[in-house]
């Protein structure tokens, strides 16, 4: 591993293993954001401290950029993006998918991502220019399939099935593949594409933190990595090469 590749496991790692201890060992403190289900507890936020302290520490002229609301520029030109608990939602609900996550990009270059799973102790390294590792050894590489033989997993909040830029352009794409996942942690569900339990993913508005971390290790098995604009809104698909042209094409085919 390299420095970086080092540190960024490090940080998922205890990121993960510090919100698992809370969820176990204390009374969380949840809160709502946007809506019911886009919430954040005291773990998120305990995570996100951790992380960033450590950063401010060993990485002090790195900037930082953080869901729960860290941010700093930086001299460096470098930007560490962290998802302290990537799937809250499910976290809270006392459901084992959900994860730690950060990804690294020097100016507009994703340089690499890290996922930690505190359920299995899983580590998950990867990027562009570095082999995606699960545990240190080889993930890949992603073999290219078709969208008709493959799963699909996918977001959608309900609400947005009322808006037909958003609906139309989803019915197009989730109407290919074999089926459908639908299970509530981006990170999560590339982390699936990048080893092979999933066979493609897309989803609309994905902010940084949910994306770049597992968009790195799918491009770090050879996997395809886009993002799209259909109409106002922004689409990002991730996968096999020839799936992900079929998603970007479904998705805009009628715009």
């Amino acid at each position: 591993m390299t420095d970086d590749a080092r540190l960024a496991a490090s940080l998922v790692t205890e990121a993960a293993g510090l919100a698992a201890r809370m969820r176990s060992e204390t009374d969380l403190r949840i809160a709502q954001k946007t809506s019911i289900s886009d919430i954040v507890t005291s773990a998120d936020t305990a995570a996100e401290r951790h992380i960033v302290e450590t950063l401010a520490a060993v990485r002090p002229e790195d900037g930082i950029l953080g869901e729960e609301g860290a941010a700093a520029e930086g001299t460096s030109g470098r930007r560490w993006i962290i998802d302290p608990v990537d799937g809250t939602y499910n976290f809270a609900s006392g459901s084992d998918y959900w994860c730690s996550a950060i990804a690294l990009v020097d100016g507009d270059e994703l340089v690499l991502g890290a996922v930690a799973h505190a359920s299995t102790g899983d580590v998950y390294v990867g990027g562009p220019k570095y082999p995606t590792t699960v545990n240190g050894a080889p993930a890949g590489p992603m073999p290219d399939l078709p969208l008709a033989g493959i799963s699909a997993a996918t977001y959608l909040h309900p609400p947005r099935l009322r808006e037909p830029e958003i609906a139309d352009a989803f019915a197009r794409a989730a109407s290919l593949p074999a089926t459908l996942r639908m299970l509530g942690s981006g990170s999560m569900d590339l982390v699936g594409v990048a080893t092979g339990l999933l066979g493609c993913w897309f989803q609309h508005s994905v902010a940084t933190w949910d994306w770049l971390p597992g968009a790195a290790l799918v491009a770090g098995v050879g996997g395809a990595t886009r993002q799209v604009d259909v109409g106002s809104v922004t689409w990002s698909v991730a996968g096999p090469p020839t799936a992900v042209e079929e998603v970007v094409s479904a998705l805009g085919s009628e715009v």
